[in-house]
């Protein structure tokens, strides 16, 4: 069964999240593939490399991003500027460990926002994930970081102090040194301080979460939202500002976000028929997966079918894999997926009230599937 036309594949080894830090390590004299052809173009000859990811500043919200981000809107405006597109699914923990390893999903094996544990009815929320199950068993690639440092780029990682140490930064970044800033001003001058006095080929990741945060909890377009992504801006150009000679900035994002109204969300505990013969429920509101009891897969299909119609694109594990929207899925990672894999299309929700943490119910921005909105990502580059 084919996809819906407007859903879009993932395109690795191409135009991908996937795809940024192998070209990027190139460029520094890393041996390896350069997908993206930055050594040859917009990063000849850079010895400091800054990548910036955006969180939830999508490719197609450049538009209506642009009264508020002056820099970022010259920026793709740019001959160097390209539209790329994330791992699927297009959720948080999945896209940073794409970024992180250079690889697609189901390589590493970060599936999804919310996993279960194969052989158990937990669920791992790769957010609030620390030390079980073991990071480097669970997601076992070596990073782009690793590549760096073996071959003598200095490579470090700029984040919330919070999120040092946990499961998904040991999963994603390990490799590199982990430094803390806890807000935008912090973040630039972390930076700033790791660029002015870099020795040696350097690269470094620094992470934005302001936008995202703000699309769910206001909605895209809103004065929350703008403020934040006139905040981005300014952390944009501060950047910009402090690159030294043979320096570059590449910004990027791990996914985009729509608004979804209140008349299209569903709600799976709520609905007996969405309930029956689910045993675990995993995904997130924008992609469900859906572990069913014995013998009770084809009945899921076509309950889900039933009850969501166009609003969704349901199918089996083999018709989700068969995609290729996670890459080639290495086997001991196939069952982290669901027997039922529920993508949604348009402006549609799946809430999962009893399951999931109260606040998802409430939230106005959602990500996750595969539509235009969520998968295009920019690929914006200055340099010093």
């Amino acid at each position: 069964m084919n996809p819906p036309a407007e859903l879009v594949g993932p395109r690795y080894g191409d135009a991908s999240l996937a795809d940024i830090m192998p070209s990027v390590l190139s460029c520094l004299r890393v041996d390896g593939p350069d997908p993206l052809g930055l050594a040859v173009g917009a990063l000849a000859d850079v010895r400091v490399v800054v990548v910036l990811l955006l969180d939830g500043f999508g490719a197609e919200l450049l538009p209506v991003a642009a009264p508020y981000a002056p820099t970022l809107t010259a920026l793709a405006s740019s001959p160097a500027a390209r539209t790329l597109t994330a791992g699927f699914p297009s959720t948080t923990p999945t896209s940073l460990t794409t970024l992180g390893t250079g690889a697609a999903p189901g390589s590493h094996g970060v599936l999804g926002f919310f996993l279960n544990i194969p052989g158990t009815e937990q669920v791992l929320n790769h957010i609030r994930w620390q030390d079980e199950p073991d990071p480097r068993r669970w997601q076992p690639l070596a990073t782009q970081f690793d590549r760096a440092r073996a071959s003598g780029v200095d490579a470090h990682v700029v984040g919330k102090a919070e999120f040092e140490g946990t499961g998904l930064t040991t999963a994603a970044f390990r490799g590199g040194r982990y430094v803390g800033a806890d807000d935008t001003e912090a973040l630039a001058d972390r930076v700033g301080d790791l660029i002015r006095t870099a020795s040696a080929p350097t690269v470094v990741y620094a992470y934005h979460p302001d936008v995202d945060k703000a699309g769910h909890l206001f909605g895209v377009d809103t004065p929350p939202w703008r403020a934040a992504v006139a905040d981005a801006d300014r952390l944009v150009e501060i950047l910009l500002d402090r690159l030294p000679p043979g320096g570059a900035l590449v910004v990027t994002a791990d996914h985009g976000q729509l608004n979804v109204p209140d008349e299209h969300r569903f709600d799976l505990d709520t609905d007996p028929a969405l309930r029956d013969g689910v045993a675990v429920v995993a995904g997130e509101s924008r992609v469900r997966y859906l572990h069913t009891v014995p013998g009770a897969r084809d009945h899921v299909l076509a309950a889900w079918r039933a009850v969501l119609g166009e609003a969704a694109w349901v199918v089996s594990r083999d018709e989700a894999v068969a995609t290729g929207w996670f890459g080639p899925v290495a086997e001991e990672h196939l069952q982290r997926i669901g027997d039922v894999v529920a993508a949604c299309r348009g402006d549609y929700v799946v809430l999962a009230s009893k399951a999931d943490p109260p606040a998802v119910t409430k939230m106005v921005a959602f990500h996750g599937s595969a539509t235009a909105a969520e998968m295009h990502i920019p690929l914006l580059i200055a340099r010093s």
